[in-house]
């Protein structure tokens, strides 16, 4: 697995993250579901998967806290705190909670969770000095914060937040329906070298045919794409879904594409895919010419 570095946190981390949330929650909905979750996690991090993210709402702080028993060290561990009813002191027991069930000390970056743009301001006025007292105390590295793509599918409060300047970490939805944080999101990271986690690379509308057609109907009708706008030329790609982990992870300003799943053998089909090179310079000029103006789609 290659590595790279997440930004100005200088941590070592691994091109591709473990998910913990999305629909599949490392499948611990399922019956005997945390012990194959615990499986799953080891696979990935025996694979050379580094970077875990979940969330305390995702449920899956508990599983991964198992799995990573004895190997904490060499793990970078991410979760997120959701911004409702926030507190100081719900920040706090929030974090002590997360800590406890992952069973370390600290985390490598704690998020706040899908913050709204009209949300924005509060939850920074509310969280951003006792996160500070959280860094200070050592429970804490770096500060992230995630945006509520399937709302905010234009970056809107990720735009405000670069210009802050107050986070480490980035998590922006980027995938080739909706390559909008090229443009809106992707040169403020990198003028502020903050490190970017994508999220939605590969979600409903590109693992199931009838969601994509139905979105690209809606683009149609829109006016957002062309005429004939179909997903059948990308070349080299045994599937959409490969080609999607490809597009994330070869965009320039990118540094961990996560994905999340169920099943190991979901996980290693991942990860090959993510070994590829880029898709062809023809493809991403099809993609680009096809999607590159969209804005209104998150691909969930």
């Amino acid at each position: 697995m290659e590595m790279t570095t997440l930004g100005r946190t200088g941590l070592e981390v691994s091109r591709f993250g473990l998910g913990a949330g999305g629909s599949a929650r490392l499948g611990t909905g399922a019956p005997d579901g945390e012990r194959d979750a615990v499986r799953l996690v080891r696979a990935a991090l025996d694979a050379g998967v580094n970077f875990i993210d979940t969330a305390e709402v995702y449920g899956t702080e508990d599983a991964i806290g198992k799995a990573i028993a004895g190997r904490r060290q060499a793990i970078v561990l991410s979760s997120k705190k959701f911004p409702r009813d926030l507190t100081a002191e719900s920040i706090r027991e929030g974090l002590d909670a997360s800590l406890k069930r992952l069973g370390t000390d600290y985390l490598d970056i704690y998020h706040l969770h899908g913050v709204r743009p009209d949300h924005y301001a509060d939850v920074c006025d509310v969280a951003i000095p006792v996160l500070h007292d959280l860094q200070r105390a050592g429970k804490i590295r770096h500060l992230g914060v995630t945006e509520l793509f399937e709302q905010d599918t234009s970056h809107s409060m990720l735009q405000r937040a670069l210009i802050d300047d107050v986070f480490d970490v980035v998590m922006v939805g980027f995938n080739l329906l909706n390559p909008s944080a090229r443009r809106l999101v992707f040169p403020q990271t990198r003028a502020r070298n903050v490190g970017v986690l994508v999220m939605f690379a590969v979600r409903a509308a590109l693992s199931r045919p009838e969601r994509l057609a139905g979105i690209l109907a809606e683009l149609l009708e829109r006016g957002e794409i062309p005429e004939g706008a179909m997903l059948d030329f990308l070349g080299d790609a045994a599937a959409i879904t490969e080609a999607g982990y490809r597009f994330c992870r070869h965009e320039p300003g990118v540094d961990v594409v996560l994905g999340g799943t169920s099943r190991i053998d979901h996980l290693l089909a991942n990860l090959a895919a993510m070994e590829r090179g880029p898709l062809s310079a023809s493809a991403l000029a099809e993609l680009e010419r096809l999607f590159g103006n969209v804005e209104s789609v998150s691909g969930s």
